[in-house]
């Protein structure tokens, strides 16, 4: 049993640790399985990641145990950025500029990357808008593939090209690449606003925040707040699943479960990578920040923000709506 081996990373050799230990217990895949994974849709996988702070997601006990997350750098760490985070403290993250990067990722025991939506030459403007559809409990993929149609049908009307991927879950992730010209709070808003456009078109559109109220496909807005992160395409799920990229043509044939670790080998070699030009595809939210005061216009604010920002202005209150009809009630 080899207690390490090297692997070529566009030319660079990256040191891989313990390549046999078990990552995916019952179904044998290891350490190595991983790292090969990475070096086979390589370009594809430093395109998601390239000058994003990126989390580290650390399964070191493989997925039989809780990951642990790292958002400041281990000394070992080739590239950093400094950052501040949302509670204003400041820290220093992980900065992926090369192949090695994305390997290095698997030496520390990283399945599923989790970049930032901004690149460290413009922390303070996303260039990407980033549309979560995640199914509630009671609804199934089907419902998922539904709410996809009309985001499309919606980013189409914004002139806006989304990028859609299987979120290597139970869900799908669409990528949608902006000029970096507007803040996160502005990202934020206009992606609300097309969920609440998805709300009004479609029944199992849903931007409820509190999980009480929600009934079908959930529009994580959300994930577009700083400091907020969702794995990349060509992302290992703990599931064993990977974040696969599709044409929209496939989106009614999409399956979340359809490319494991190992199956994903045969997808890549017929079809590669699917992210390529992405980067070429950058668009402008003017038109939905549009939709944005319109919205204000007819008293529609914005939506709760996740607990550990700062209160945001307009923010509606940020307690659960049971709690906040027992203190009606007295």
């Amino acid at each position: 049993m080899a207690t390490e081996i090297h692997l070529e990373a566009h030319g660079v050799p990256v040191r891989i640790s313990n390549p046999d230990r078990i990552v995916f217990p019952e179904e044998g895949w290891t350490k190595l399985d991983v790292a090969e994974h990475f070096v086979m849709c390589m370009d594809g996988a430093v395109r998601g990641v390239y000058d994003r702070p990126t989390m580290l997601k650390r399964w070191t006990k493989g997925v039989s145990g809780d990951p642990f997350y790292m958002k400041r750098v281990p000394d070992s760490a080739r590239s950093t950025v400094d950052v501040i985070f949302p509670s204003a403290r400041p820290g220093r993250m992980f900065l992926p500029l090369e192949a090695q990067d994305v390997l290095w990722l698997a030496q520390m025991n990283c399945l599923d990357l989790h970049p930032w939506n901004a690149r460290s030459s413009d922390l303070d403007h996303p260039d990407e808008l980033r549309i979560d559809l995640d199914p509630t409990d009671g609804y199934g993929f089907d419902a998922v593939i539904n709410v996809a149609h009309t985001i499309r049908e919606i980013l189409d009307e914004l002139g806006l090209v989304g990028w859609p991927k299987t979120s290597g879950n139970r869900g799908i992730h669409i990528n949608v690449r902006l000029e970096p010209l507007w803040t996160y709070y502005a990202v934020r808003r206009v992606c609300l606003a097309i969920a609440r456009q998805a709300e009004r078109r479609n029944p199992l559109a849903t931007t409820a925040w509190w999980k009480e109220e929600r009934s079908g496909v959930f529009i994580d807005y959300n994930q577009n707040a700083s400091d907020k992160t969702m794995a990349s395409a060509y992302s290992i799920r703990h599931t064993g699943w990977v974040s696969t990229p599709f044409e929209w043509s496939e989106l009614d044939a999409a399956k979340p479960d359809r490319f494991n670790l190992m199956s994903f080998k045969d997808r890549w070699e017929d079809v590669g990578d699917l992210t390529d030009g992405i980067d070429e595809a950058q668009g402008r939210i003017d038109t939905g920040i549009k939709w944005v005061m319109e919205d204000e216009e007819n008293g529609i604010g914005d939506a709760p923000w996740p607990p550990h920002y700062p209160k945001m202005p307009g923010e509606p209150p940020r307690v659960q709506p049971s709690k906040r009809r027992m203190t009606d009630d007295g």
